[in-house]
């Protein structure tokens, strides 16, 4: 099927913001260019301004990620940034999960994991492999054992020693494999043993044995899902494309579409004890307070290119975008 020239444009936004660099090549089932070396990544003068596509909270700290390896730190709620002091990879990174104040995981391009025991601060690399660009999207721990992540072509790896060692994993029917698999773009946790994944045509992929096994859950849409998350009260969101939000209230089981207000691909969604937010591409803001029935949505004047965002305990966020950090 064609696709229009507007059309593709989008596809290759959504494309770059998701991180998927990856060349016509390596779609096309070239060989890998094996001259690729992870090296570490440098200071920059604009690194405030570079591109954020994942973002956590190690205890009161804003920790922020993005193109060739740049990590931000916050220490004031957002309204001043550094450069963590040491980062042993200069590849995109796309996500980003802490476990508590100290202990956090980055996962990108090039398969790369990184780990940091001190807050962010400084990072160990704990995986890549250059041999294949074949990035992860989506990395998150239960706990400091146990994580997961995702990426290209159904890439699924775990690990119960807190990314010492990664394995891959099959998820199974409704995946695909090699080449033809879905695509994974965004990996969380609910409580118990529920493991989640979003992925393109619509499919949620759910565990309820922290990841030991896997089955397809369909929400009745056709397009890509780029994030999702489990709010306390157990109720599951997934935003895709075109704005579109799904809610389950039965594990996935069954899928209700909600109003997000967005018109573009919802990029990130987050929750804590008094909120559930996400951001859009299109400048939009959804929030949904504890006992509200309905997200409350508000476009940025800029329309920023959202990517990313923390929300905080009182309910306020601070937002991430293409250009990096957005102006309060």
């Amino acid at each position: 099927m064609q696709r229009t020239k507007s059309s593709k444009i989008a596809c290759a936004v959504l494309a770059l913001l998701a991180g998927l660099h990856y060349t016509h090549a390596a779609l096309a089932g070239a060989a890998p260019d094996n001259t690729v070396a992870v090296v570490a990544a440098k200071h920059r003068a604009d690194a405030e301004h570079s591109m954020v596509l994942g973002a956590a909270l190690a205890g009161n700290r804003v920790v922020a990620v993005g193109e060739r390896g740049v990590i931000l730190l916050s220490d004031d709620d957002g309204a001043h940034f550094r450069q963590a002091q040491a980062v042993p990879a200069n590849a995109t990174l796309t996500s980003v999960s802490f476990v508590d104040a100290q202990h956090g995981w980055a996962a990108g391009h090039w398969g790369v994991v990184l780990r940091t025991d001190d807050g962010g601060e400084h990072w160990r690399e704990q995986r890549a492999d250059t041999s294949v660009d074949q990035p992860l999207f989506s990395i998150v721990f239960r706990d400091e054992m146990h994580g997961w992540a995702v990426g290209l072509w159904s890439l699924l790896i775990t690990t119960d020693d807190g990314g010492d060692t990664w394995k891959t994993q099959p998820v199974g029917e409704g995946a695909a494999a090699g080449k033809s698999g879905l695509n994974f773009f965004s990996v969380f946790a609910g409580p118990e043993k529920d493991v989640y994944i979003a992925a393109e045509q619509g499919t949620v992929f759910r565990s309820s044995d922290d990841g030991a096994s896997w089955q397809a859950l369909h929400t009745g849409y056709k397009g890509t899902l780029w994030s999702g998350v489990v709010a306390p009260d157990r109720t599951v969101y997934v935003g895709g494309l075109r704005g579109n939000l799904f809610a389950s209230q039965d594990g996935g089981a069954t899928w209700q579409s909600v109003s997000s207000g967005a018109t573009s691909s919802i990029t990130d969604l987050v929750a804590n004890a008094t909120s559930v937010a996400g951001v859009a591409l299109d400048g939009y803001v959804m929030v949904k307070a504890a006992g509200a029935h309905d997200f409350a949505a508000k476009q940025l004047p800029g329309r920023d290119a959202l990517t990313a965002l923390i929300l905080k305990r009182d309910g306020s966020t601070v937002l991430f975008s293409k250009d990096g950090l957005v102006a309060k």
